[in-house]
């Protein structure tokens, strides 16, 4: 997995960690992705390490999710 581009402190969530954390919250791939008003697709795509979720979705998933 590449990390982000321009130097960001931020990181990209590694798929396993994506899972995991939308596990731990008890929804599925579909409520997750409404959560942050995406699609299942984009979703699915984060998760399977297919595109590298950027580190402002990740953030506001842990906070929304919490």
């Amino acid at each position: 997995m590449k990390p982000t581009r321009g130097g960001s402190p931020s990181r990209n969530p590694a798929p396993a960690e994506i899972k995991a954390a939308r596990e731990a919250a008890g929804l599925s791939a579909t409520e997750s992705a409404a959560l942050l008003h995406t699609s299942y697709r984009a979703w699915k795509q984060w998760e399977d390490g297919d595109r590298r979720m950027h580190p402002a979705f990740w953030e506001l998933f842990l906070l929304k999710a919490a």
